[in-house]
């Protein structure tokens, strides 16, 4: 039997500065299709502005190389900045694809946010939802979706040949892992989707979606399977499941709500669009008083 080599794609980053998000261009070394990973609307909270510069040098990149968009990927419902994936595909095309999990997320922020019987808590919004260990394909790359809940219910890790996407779920070795405090979220879930990422192949590249830069080091955005293993702080050494738990949940207690994440909910539970305008013609967003405090 012939076994074919793991596809190794080419990958290029783009940094948010505002919300501190990387976002991806990833490319079928094979042919001219591509996927875009976790793009970024930029969001002015105080005017209510939207701007589309984060997301005209990713438009601009693909472009500029003669790529195909096949795929605009959303590691999970980000609580931290909006999806541009909507602007993009208006653009570039591709197809919108999330978690099948997000209609969990849904219900639990539509209830939340109080929206209304317009708003569908089906996943409608996107254009294909993934499921766990689906196979799919950008060009001739075969990649696979691993649903790696704990951070958010539908949190799913892309594996595209050999480059993991993790979207919150690790960050750098020396930052540890995804929180688990938001609704939904479970740090001994989280734990558990962390060792199915850790069982890929040693060589395996993986992707960031945030870098918080500890101890004031450079930024960084790549690790690898084998890193993470032995290196990542909270999860090294075969720390028991228990342990973790005791650890995240402590840690937890200490953080913040991210700073958008009132509209990037929103949004982001909309595959990016948003609101239905009122009869004004204006969207509006709601901020529910005292839930996440």
């Amino acid at each position: 039997m012939t076994t074919h080599p793991i596809a190794q794609p080419n990958v290029a980053a783009f940094f948010d500065k505002d919300s501190n998000t990387f976002s991806y261009v990833v490319k079928d070394p094979a042919s001219s299709s591509c996927a875009i990973v976790d793009s970024v609307l930029d969001f002015d909270y105080a005017s209510g502005g939207t701007f589309n510069t984060s997301a005209d040098e990713i438009i601009a990149y693909v472009t500029d190389h003669k790529l195909k968009v096949e795929w605009l990927i959303e590691t999970h419902v980000h609580a931290d900045h909006l999806s541009a994936a909507p602007y993009i595909q208006k653009k570039l095309g591709g197809k919108i694809g999330i978690g099948s999990d997000i209609k969990t997320v849904q219900k639990t922020f539509g209830t939340i946010f109080n929206e209304g019987a317009d708003f569908l808590i089906d996943g409608s919004q996107f254009d294909h939802l993934f499921t766990d260990g689906e196979q799919f394909k950008i060009g001739e790359m075969t990649c696979t979706a691993m649903h790696t809940p704990g951070h958010t219910p539908a949190c799913f890790t892309h594996v595209l040949g050999d480059a993991v996407f993790v979207g919150d779920t690790l960050f750098m070795p020396d930052a540890g892992s995804a929180r688990a405090d938001f609704p939904g979220g479970d740090a001994g879930i989280l734990y558990d989707s962390v060792q199915k990422i850790l069982a890929l192949p040693d060589d395996f590249r993986i992707f960031m979606c945030h870098d918080y830069c500890p101890n004031g080091r450079e930024l960084e955005y790549q690790t690898t399977v084998k890193k993470q293993r032995e290196e990542n702080i909270h999860v090294k050494k075969d720390i028991s499941k228990a342990a973790f738990i005791e650890l995240r949940e402590k840690r937890d207690s200490t953080l913040a709500m991210p700073r958008l994440i009132l509209p990037s909910l929103q949004i982001n539970m909309r595959a990016g669009h948003m609101p239905e305008p009122e009869e004004n013609g204006m969207s509006y967003l709601k901020v529910p008083l005292n839930a996440f405090k």
